[in-house]
């Protein structure tokens, strides 16, 4: 396996794939909404990445950078095949990878973000670090168009990917000091024990509560007897002032987590029995959980310290 992390215009991400996996990749891209890549090495530094524009019909363009924006790369490639063989080589470091290969050197000095939409834009961006959900070509749509309104668009995309190269660098700095597993990750866990039990499990998944419960019938097995999730809403409410210095040290733990839980018959019975089966694993994994016993009511996990780290 590689020791790499891709990521894909569609946001997905893949970690640790094989050279035919990332070969598969490469063919793929071209249509509409699927025309870029990037491959990052394990562990990821911001400065050092290999990515690769194509659509339909048209060669490749190919760019690396190896140090900072001074030193950023770019060649045209007429073949899918060349393109993976020289991403390959590249991903297992292997010397002379991009033999033959003829780079522009780019110049990709980025101007300064207006001070004030600065400001705004990087306590967003900080914020969403802190849930943790996001890749990096999420979080940086999402910095392009924070302050949008009308014509007035104050960061543009090279402005928001570079806030954003720079600001997940930092909180990957940050999280290197985490020790042990952290409380995401314990949910983590018995999310994945409770779905190989057939209880449906998911995280950050949805808008809104109404959203979830609508879609996590289709979002598991067919068997599965019954479900729980946290929406995105949930997960910004968990992680709220997590992402600021300023707020972090103000903030008391306790702010909680709010689970949707339920039985696909429907039944009351068969909802509670969810619920049970939820609070008791999320108790068994130290989880501090609060729970009436009531269909009619959430499950809260509380007191909750959300400590998300990047894998996106």
């Amino acid at each position: 396996m590689l020791a790499i992390r891709v990521t894909t215009e569609p946001g997905e991400a893949y970690e640790r794939i094989s050279a035919p996996r990332l070969t598969e990749l490469v063919g793929r891209i071209g249509p509409d909404d699927d025309q870029f890549l990037i491959v990052e090495r394990i562990p990821q530094d911001q400065d050092f990445f290999i990515q690769v524009w194509h659509e339909t019909g048209g060669d490749y363009q190919l760019e690396h950078r190896a140090g900072g924006p001074g030193d950023h790369f770019q060649s045209m490639v007429a073949t899918e095949d060349r393109v993976a063989e020289i991403m390959v080589g590249w991903s297992r470091g292997e010397e002379g990878w991009d033999a033959g290969v003829e780079w522009k050197r780019l110049d990709l000095t980025v101007p300064e973000i207006e001070e004030r939409a600065r400001v705004q834009v990087e306590e967003h961006v900080r914020e969403l670090l802190a849930v943790g959900y996001l890749t990096r070509v999420q979080l940086a749509e999402a910095a392009e168009e924070w302050l949008v309104k009308g014509d007035y668009r104050p960061v543009s995309k090279p402005q928001a990917w570079e806030l954003v190269h720079r600001l997940w660098q930092e909180r990957l700095e940050e999280q290197a000091g985490w020790e042990g597993e952290t409380d995401p990750e314990r949910i983590e866990a018995v999310f994945t024990a409770l779905e190989e039990q057939g209880i449906t499990a998911r995280a950050h998944f949805a808008c809104c509560r109404n959203c979830g419960l609508s879609e996590i019938r289709g979002a598991g097995s067919e068997d599965a007897r019954g479900f729980v999730f946290f929406h995105s809403q949930c997960s910004e409410g968990a992680a709220a002032g997590m992402g600021s210095p300023l707020l972090e040290r103000s903030r008391e733990l306790g702010e909680g987590l709010t689970l949707m839980y339920g039985g696909f018959d429907g039944s009351a019975e068969t909802t509670t029995a969810v619920g049970s089966e939820v609070t008791a694993a999320l108790a068994g994994a130290g989880l501090p959980v609060e729970w009436s016993g009531s269909p009619d009511e959430s499950i809260t996990v509380e007191p909750l310290d959300w400590r998300k780290r990047l894998t996106g």
